[in-house]
């Protein structure tokens, strides 16, 4: 009698360890980069705008009536794309982005408008994704196009 307990406790035993080494895989956690490139383009493709409560402001003054209608659509993926609408020369109308560095707090444009090759910071806090950059003042252009020089902010809205 002792010998069938002992065998049945041993088959129990096996059979709540095997079940305990399921297939319950833990999610690991996100790396800075995922974080990061989430707040950017969600899970794929972000498109944010000025439309619809945005702003954007060029050395401390409110110039949102020159992008109202703004708008930056960003891609991730294994080549990070981008595309923007109504940006009164300031960006190019599509290239690629990277973030600038290993801190995941900035990122850099493809193209040569005088948005282009500038480290962007960027906080991404809710529906909101504000951007800040600036273009120095070496001359009348950059890259051959007219530029605003400046320190700007752009707020803008998810849509």
């Amino acid at each position: 009698m002792k010998i069938a307990f002992w065998k049945l406790a041993l088959v129990a035993l096996m059979f709540v360890g095997i079940q305990a080494c399921g297939e319950d895989n833990p999610t690991p956690a996100k790396t800075a980069e995922e974080l990061a490139t989430e707040a950017l383009t969600g899970t794929g493709t972000q498109a944010w705008g000025v439309a619809g409560g945005g702003s954007v402001t060029r050395d401390g003054r409110v110039v949102t009536d020159l992008y109202a209608t703004f708008d930056l659509i960003l891609n991730s993926g294994s080549s990070k794309t981008y595309t923007s609408r109504n940006s009164n020369d300031l960006f190019d109308s599509n290239g690629n982005w990277a973030f600038a560095g290993t801190n995941f707090d900035k990122f850099t444009l493809t193209g040569t408008k005088p948005a282009a090759g500038r480290e962007i910071s960027f906080t991404q806090n809710g529906t909101n994704l504000t951007l800040i950059f600036t273009i120095p003042a070496p001359g009348a252009r950059i890259n051959g196009q007219l530029a605003v020089a400046g320190n700007y902010t752009f707020v803008l809205v998810k849509k």
